[in-house]
């Protein structure tokens, strides 16, 4: 197993540099038994201080309520550290659950990592 990723069950988080830019790409269900994988993958991806911190969910099958709740928290860490939150959410089983609980007024969401990249948001 590869250092940069960490598996649970099918959950896998994958951290990729680009510049001033940190993207961690999320594969598997985001639950309440994988959230806290994911938020660990936050805490260090915080303490590297990146401008830019982009989530990629479009390859989370599953989006409860806790894997949305540690996203929210996580858009408050990085609000207070100047950093920008963009999370990468496209089709229903993600970002139709974030819009339907109105998160999408908190959080920047874009449909591609390019779209988050580029911060441009889809109209």
């Amino acid at each position: 197993m590869n250092v940069s990723e960490q598996h649970r069950g099918r959950f896998v988080v994958r951290p990729r540099r680009d510049g001033a830019t940190l993207v961690l790409h999320v594969e598997g269900d985001l639950d309440v038994l994988t959230a806290p994988t994911l938020g660990t993958h936050l805490d260090v991806a915080l303490t590297d201080n990146p401008s830019v911190l982009i989530v990629d969910i479009t390859d989370v099958g599953f989006l409860s309520s806790a894997g949305i709740s540690m996203l929210v928290e996580t858009h408050r860490l990085t609000s207070r550290a100047g950093i920008s939150l963009r999370v990468v959410a496209d089709g229903p089983a993600t970002a139709r659950p974030m819009r339907m609980m109105r998160i999408d007024e908190i959080i920047d969401l874009y449909p591609t990592v390019a779209d988050a990249l580029s911060g441009t948001k889809a109209v």
